[in-house]
Parts: structure tokens; C-alpha cells; sequence
């Protein structure tokens, strides 16, 4: 990721750490300058979120892609991801998750609203923050997890699922930090094998995010995002009222939904029912040959599928 500028951006009561790329950093005058935040004005934010078990270098296929195309995309590591710094109320759930991208957009782009782009828990970040505020997002493109009343009745109901998501209710446990960080990390590797059953990743694509997992704290706070899940007593009353919205009302943005075939961690077949959830339009794209990290495995296919529905 050394072709991409780090920034640091203030959100939320977050400090996040985030790679920027595109046409605004060409009309920097001062590399010196405090102030990242800057816009060129025919450069639209496309800010993108990452999903677990994995950090912010996921994106690096389509910053590269979409800044070519115009866009100033910001791919920030989301809160607990050292080094972004973790929660500061120790709170994980996903209408914190949401204030976070509401903020930073509003920080990166206070005139312009911004195309959203979430993999994984950033999908599930992604459409609550369409729900808070959905004039701060023009179009909405989520992968690998569905949204709506179906999905939830769905994982409620469906063993196949259920099964798929034994880790969630692993990562419940004390034990779960120990077993997660066995043997260098194995545990994530296997998943990523698991997930994304018929990519065969380098150590290069990986090594990363294993070496994000290894920071201090970092574990803990991605296995804080599960426990906030399940959990009502990790989770904030002040964000009661946003929390309880998430997977019920219909996102108002259009959305572009993507889905690998393949995917070992969350089935096709949970995505039924999603349209109803959507009033706005849903564009829903199947890519074959895919796992869960689709857009990491077929880039060229999900920048292709993604710059068609943004009416490029």
C-alpha cells in the first residue's frame, strides 16, 4: 500500500488511521500541510470499509481502479484496527459502527454526499449508516452480507447457516482470544481458506492482515464487534434507539449487492428476500467462481460490476 497516502482523520471520537488515494492528492501544494481533509471538487469520496478477519489493505485493488476513474477513495481501518485507535467507550455494535462512517464522510466530504462501499462487517456498518444518514451517501455497494427482516429470520432459522457461523458464538467464549492467535494466527487462515474456498491466497495477501491482528488489541476489539452482536449489555442505551432500526426499516440509497457463489461464510441463498428492503432500487450481482472475499479474488469482475451501477 505504499503507492497510497496515509492519512489521519478525527470522527466520532475516533481517531482513524485510513489510505487515500485520487485525484485530490494531485492538487497538494504542501506535504506538510495539516489539513488532509481538502477537497477537489469533481472528485467525489468513495469511502470503502473493510470486514473481519481482514484490515484496510482489502481495498487496494479498487483504490487504484476507482481513482483512475475520478473518484478520491478512502479506506480507513475501522475502529479497534490499530491503528485506528479502539472505541472509546469500548462500544462495537453497529450504530456506533455507523457514526463512524457518517462522521467521516462528513469530515472528508461535508458538500458532497459520498458512494459507500462496505466488505463484510463494513457491509453491515454500511447500511445503518444509510439509515442515519442518508443524504451523506449517494449509492450504497455492500458484499458478502445481506440485509433486511428475511436475513434475519433466515440466519434464526436456517442450520446450513447456523452451522457456517459456529465461529460467531465461538468468539463468545474466554477462550476465544487463545484459540484465535494459536500457532500465528492459523485460525485466521483457515477461515480465509473456509470462506473463499477456491482462492488460493499468497502469503503476500495475507501476511497484513496477520500482522494487523498481531497488534496490541486488535483482537480483542474485532472479537468485540461479535460480542456486541449478541450481547444487550456491551451495547450502548444512548444507541438504542439507532440500534434497534438496523435490519428492520428499508435503506432509502440505491444499492448494489454482490455475492460470491462460493461463499463459505454466509450462503447465497440468504440473500433471498433482500428487494423488499430496499425502495430505492437493489442491483443484485452474483459473481461466479467467488468466496466471501469476492473482491479480492475477482477484482476485475467487482470493479467492472461496481462502475457500471455508479453510471460510469
Amino acid at each position: 500500500m505504499s503507492d497510497f497516502k496515509v492519512i489521519e482523520v478525527e470522527a466520532n471520537g475516533v481517531t482513524f488511521t485510513a489510505f487515500e488515494h485520487g485525484p485530490q492528492q494531485d492538487t497538494a501544494q504542501d506535504d506538510t500541510a495539516q489539513d488532509d481533509t481538502a477537497q477537489d471538487d469533481t472528485a467525489q469520496l468513495m469511502l470503502c470499509l473493510h470486514g473481519f478477519p481482514d484490515d484496510a489493505t482489502t481495498w487496494r485493488r479498487q483504490m487504484s481502479y476507482f481513482a483512475k476513474a475520478g473518484y478520491r477513495v478512502v479506506a480507513p481501518y475501522m475502529r479497534g484496527y490499530a491503528p485506528t485507535s479502539p472505541a472509546p467507550t469500548g462500544t462495537y455494535q453497529s450504530a456506533a459502527l455507523a457514526r463512524d462512517a457518517a462522521a467521516l464522510i462528513a469530515v472528508l466530504s461535508p458538500d458532497r454526499p459520498a458512494v459507500l462501499v462496505g466488505h463484510d462487517w463494513g457491509a453491515i456498518a454500511a447500511y445503518p449508516t444509510a439509515l442515519l444518514a442518508p443524504e451523506r451517501v449517494e449509492k450504497l455497494v455492500t458484499m458478502s452480507v445481506p440485509y433486511g427482516p428475511a436475513f434475519g429470520v433466515a440466519f434464526a432459522t436456517s442450520y446450513e447457516q447456523q452451522k457456517r457461523s459456529w465461529y460467531i458464538f465461538l468468539f463468545q467464549t474466554m477462550l476465544a482470544e487463545m484459540m484465535v492467535g494459536h500457532d500465528d494466527q492459523r485460525f485466521l487462515r483457515n477461515l480465509w481458506r473456509d470462506w473463499s474456498p477456491g482462492w488460493d491466497f499468497s502469503q503476500e495477501e495475507i501476511a497484513p492482515v496477520l500482522e494487523t491482528f498481531a497488534r496490541p488489541g486488535v483482537l480483542t476489539a474485532a472479537l468485540a464487534y461479535y460480542r456486541c452482536m449478541l450481547d444487550p449489555n456491551l451495547q450502548d442505551p444512548a444507541l438504542m434507539t439507532e440500534q434497534v432500526r438496523d435490519g428492520i426499516e428499508p435503506v432509502l440509497v440505491p444499492t448494489l449487492y454482490m455475492h460470491g457463489d462460493q461463499d463459505g461464510c454466509v450462503g447465497l441463498e440468504m440473500a433471498q428476500g433482500m428487494e423488499a428492503s430496499f425502495p430505492a432500487g437493489l442491483t443484485r450481482c452474483v459473481v461466479e467462481g467467488a468466496g466471501h472475499f469476492l473482491h479480492r479474488e475477482k477484482p476485475d469482475v467487482v470493479n467492472a460490476q461496481i462502475l457500471r451501477f455508479l453510471g460510469k
